[in-house]
């Protein structure tokens, strides 16, 4: 695989470091079985943890070049542990930014791979759209009581702690929502169903009912939920497209292999000039999405407050540019490309939820589009 993108500016040898060791570790371990995806997210989630990369995941504070390295790094030698890791960092988020020492212990739980964290933001009625958020949250004497219903929540079933968002009106809309430390043995918490989805990834529909947390269970302040949700996505955002270029160079490295050794009309296939002009075009998608989703995080890594257009321009564009490049791939494999089993044929199902999750890819224009109107 090229590395020549690590020695970029936007790198410090810390990270050429972290990328080598852990592309040997995944060499060594990666992929496991999918066969049954819960016992796999925990075995992964455990194997992560106690060999020290989920340290990255939380803490102090998030180096965001290092979790995008870690998410392509992963998701290049298997999607399910790019899946793992990245639901460590998403689902602490909101208590990595803004928890008050006493929720941060969970911290030390979830980088050991002791406990899997679970992000509760999506819900039946509210996909992109959070400040129509129905799930509520009303006081008691003895803190809060939660209602309502979340949909495709990652690690849904299998989470130990989740973070969750609800509504406790201090203002309408997006204002009137409030973070939330739930654990997964809370009484009223209850798994409605679990969404099986293209890829194989532990996601579940979870319902709320009198659900009781205690006063300390608020994360940061009550109405500031909203601001805490984009504060962790624009955190996110670019290892989401990091993932996508993982996927995208594991096509395309796939992708050469293949039409190097196979033989078209009495040649291999690289010799073709058709061929040739799809390579090109998959290595100037991947090295353009690189550039991007590096940007965002070097960005915030040199003290941004928000990087609210670098994360939406790297996410929209590493993931649909991921999408085009293992479609190629799958192109150039012929018949086998769409046979199950196969590297690329698996790629493609692993790529398509990476335009939907974290915001689609029409909001994220949306972002962009707003963001550059307003700087006007």
């Amino acid at each position: 695989m090229d590395r020549s993108f690590l020695t970029w500016p936007f790198f410090e040898d810390r990270h050429r470091e972290l990328a080598a060791a852990l592309d040997d570790w995944a060499g060594a371990t990666l992929p496991v079985d999918h066969d049954d995806v819960d016992a796999a997210c925990r075995g992964l989630v455990q194997d992560l943890g106690a060999d020290g990369w989920l340290r990255h995941s939380g803490g102090d504070a998030l180096d965001i070049r290092s979790l995008c390295l870690i998410r392509e790094t992963l998701a290049r030698h298997d999607g399910l542990a790019d899946f793992a890791f990245a639901m460590q960092g998403l689902g602490m988020g909101a208590v990595t930014l803004f928890g008050t020492p006493a929720q941060r212990a969970w911290l030390d739980r979830t980088r050991a791979g002791e406990a899997i964290s679970a992000f509760a933001l999506t819900e039946p009625g509210s996909g992109s759209d959070v400040a129509r958020t129905a799930t509520t949250a009303r006081r008691d004497d003895n803190g809060w009581v939660l209602d309502g219903e979340k949909t495709y929540i990652s690690n849904g079933g299998i989470a130990d702690i989740h973070v969750i968002f609800a509504r406790t009106g201090e203002a309408p809309g997006a204002k009137g929502l409030s973070a939330f430390l739930l654990p997964a043995d809370a009484p009223g918490l209850t798994v409605v169903d679990r969404i099986e989805v293209m890829a194989p990834h532990p996601l579940a529909h979870l319902r709320l009912e009198g659900v009781r947390l205690p006063k300390d269970a608020l994360i940061g302040e009550a109405g500031s939920g909203f601001r805490i949700a984009m504060t962790v996505l624009d955190h996110f955002r670019p290892t989401v497209g990091a993932a996508a270029l993982g996927f995208a160079r594991r096509a395309l490295q796939e992708s050469v292999a293949r039409v190097r050794e196979r033989q078209l009309f009495g040649a291999p296939m690289a010799e073709l000039q058709m061929v040739q002009g799809h390579i090109a075009e998959m290595a100037l998608q991947i090295d353009a999405a690189a550039l991007l989703v590096y940007r965002a995080a070097w960005t915030k890594d040199m003290g941004a407050p928000r990087i609210t257009r670098e994360a939406a321009m790297a996410k929209l564009y590493a993931t649909e540019a991921a999408q085009a490049v293992i479609d190629q791939a799958v192109q150039l494999w012929g018949g086998d490309g769409v046979r199950r089993g196969t590297m690329v044929e698996s790629l493609y199902r692993e790529i398509r939820a990476l335009r939907i999750y974290e915001g689609a890819s029409d909001v994220q224009k949306l972002i962009i589009a707003r963001n550059v109107l307003e700087g006007a």
